[in-house]
C-alpha cells in the first residue's frame, strides 16, 4: 500500500516508519526544509529508543522516504494521514486546527482515485467532518473518505506501543474506508492486537478521554501524596494497595511532581473546551488541571522548605529536565515551573540530563549550568534534586555523592530511594507522599 503521513514530528516519523516496517511504502512530508534534509542524511529530529535503527532499515529496504513535496506523493496514494501539530491554542484553552484544516486544503488538490484521508492527529470532536468539508468545498469531484485513526503512543516507548498495541481505533463511516484500513494494519492479526471499529465522533473522543482519565489517576495519587504527609502515611503503599484491584490497576498511581509532555497538559484543556462549547459538564477533568498545576507549585514549596525556607545563594544539582524517563520533550515538563522558580529566588542550577539538555536550554532560564556527567552536576551541591526517573539515577553510587556535595540534602520528587536507605547514608532526605 502507499502512504503519505503529512507532518514528520513524533507522531508521524514513528507511525511512518512502523507502517513501513508492516510493508506499506511510506513518504513522510514535511514544509520544514532543515527537518526533511536532516531525515534525507538519517538524522533523527526526536529522542525515541529505537527509532534511528528502524528509520535506516526501511530507508534502506526503499519502504520509507521522507518529501517536500506533497503533489506526487498524494497522486498515487491509497491512504493520506494528516499527523501536524495540534497545540493549544493561546487565550482559550482549544486545540489549534490550522495546521490540520491547511493540510486538508493542500491534499484536496491533488486527490486523483479513491483515497482515505486520516487522521492522525489529536483533534477535538467533529474534526474529521470539517476536514470533509474542506475537501469536498476544494474538489467537489473527488473520491474520498475521511477517518479518524487516533494514536495511542507512549513517548519512550512508542514503537512497542504502536507495535503492540492495547488497542487500534478506526472511526469510519464507509466498508471502503474500513477495508482499506484494515489491510494497512493486517500485520497485527498475527498478534490478535483489537480492532475496534467507530463512527468518526467516537474514535475523536476515545483519544481525550483515554488521556483524561490517565492524568486523573496522576492527580488523584497527587492528593493523596498530600494527604499521607499530614497522617504519616506511605503513598508508595497507598498505591500499591489500590493497584491490586483489578477495576483500579497499578499503572499511573505513581505520586510525584505532577504530569507533562505533549498530550496530558493540551488534551485535559482540550477536554474541558469541547465540553464547554457542548453544554456539557467536564468538573472532574476540570478539577485533574487545577491539581496538576498546583502540584508542581508544591514541589517548588517543598524544595524550599527542605533548604530552610530560602533557596538563596544555595547550588542545586538538578538530576533529569525532560517530563519523563526515555525522551528528550520538554513540553510542560515540571522542570519548566519548578527551576526558574528557584533560580528567580537567588538559587545557582547545575543540570543534568542524558537526552534533553539541548531542548531545555531552549525553554529554561539562562544562567543554568548544564553537566555532561550526573557527578559534576552532583559536585559542590547543597542539594539535589532528582526530578526525572532515569535509569541512570536510580543506581547512584551514594558514597560518591556523599562525598561530592557540600551539603546533604536529596530531594527526590520521584520517589526513587528508600527514605530509611538514605538517611542511613547520611542524607536529608525529602520525597513525595512519604514519611
Amino acid at each position: 500500500m502507499n502512504v503519505v503521513m503529512i507532518g514528520s514530528g513524533y507522531v508521524g516519523l514513528v507511525s511512518g516508519a512502523c507502517f513501513a516496517e508492516f510493508g506499506a511504502n511510506v513518504i513522510c512530508v514535511d514544509k520544514d526544509k532543515s527537518k526533511i534534509d536532516a531525515l534525507l542524511k538519517g538524522q533523527i529530529p526526536i529522542y525515541e529508543p529505537g527509532l534511528e535503527d528502524l528509520v535506516a532499515r526501511n530507508v534502506r529496504a526503499g519502504r520509507l522516504n521522507f518529501s517536500l513535496e506533497l503533489k506526487e506523493s498524494v497522486k498515487h496514494a491509497d491512504l493520506v494521514f494528516i499527523a501536524v501539530g495540534t497545540p493549544t491554542r493561546r487565550g482559550d484553552g482549544h486545540a489549534d486546527l490550522q495546521y490540520v484544516y491547511a493540510a486538508a486544503e493542500e491534499v484536496a488538490a491533488y486527490l486523483n482515485d479513491y483515497t482515505v484521508i486520516v487522521d492522525k492527529s489529536t483533534v477535538p470532536v467533529g474534526t474529521a467532518r470539517q476536514v470533509e468539508r474542506i475537501i469536498r468545498k476544494a474538489n467537489p469531484g473527488a473520491d474520498f473518505d475521511v477517518a479518524s485513526n487516533p494514536e495511542f503512543l507512549r513517548e519512550g516507548s512508542a514503537i512497542g506501543d504502536f507495535m503492540r498495541p492495547d488497542r487500534v481505533v478506526l472511526g469510519v463511516e464507509s466498508p471502503r474506508a474500513e477495508a482499506r484500513l484494515r489491510e494497512l494494519y493486517r500485520p497485527l492479526n498475527l498478534i490478535e492486537a483489537p480492532i475496534m471499529v467507530t463512527g468518526l465522533e467516537s474514535a475523536e473522543l476515545i483519544k481525550y478521554a483515554s488521556n483524561a482519565f490517565l492524568a486523573t489517576k496522576i492527580s488523584f495519587i497527587n492528593e493523596i501524596s498530600q494527604l499521607c504527609e499530614k497522617i504519616g502515611a506511605d503513598v508508595h503503599a497507598v498505591a500499591k494497595g489500590m493497584g491490586l484491584d483489578g477495576r483500579i490497576g497499578k499503572k499511573f498511581l505513581h505520586a510525584g511532581p505532577g504530569y507533562g509532555g505533549s498530550c496530558f497538559p493540551k488534551d485535559t484543556l482540550a477536554l474541558v473546551r469541547i465540553a464547554q462549547e457542548n453544554g456539557a459538564s467536564c468538573r472532574i477533568v476540570e478539577t485533574v488541571v487545577e491539581v496538576n498545576s498546583a502540584q508542581k507549585a508544591r514541589m517548588l514549596q517543598k524544595i524550599r522548605n527542605t533548604l530552610g525556607g530560602s533557596e538563596h545563594d544555595k547550588i542545586i544539582a538538578v538530576l533529569g529536565l525532560a517530563f519523563k524517563p526515555e525522551t528528550d520533550d520538554m513540553r510542560d515538563a515540571p522542570s519548566l515551573s519548578i527551576l526558574p522558580g528557584l533560580i528567580d529566588k537567588g538559587a545557582k542550577i547545575k543540570a543534568h540530563d542524558p537526552a534533553s539538555m539541548h531542548e531545555a536550554k531552549k525553554y529554561l532560564p539562562e544562567g543554568i549550568e548544564y553537566c555532561d556527567d550526573i557527578y559534576q552536576a552532583i559536585k559542590g551541591a547543597d542539594a539535589i534534586v532528582l526530578m526525572t526517573e532515569w535509569n541512570q539515577y536510580r543506581g547512584l553510587d551514594l558514597d560518591k555523592v556523599r562525598s561530592l556535595m557540600k551539603g546533604n540534602k536529596f530531594i527526590d520528587l520521584r520517589n526513587v530511594y528508600e527514605p530509611a536507605a538514605m538517611r542511613a547514608n547520611g542524607f536529608e532526605y525529602a520525597c513525595v507522599g512519604r514519611n
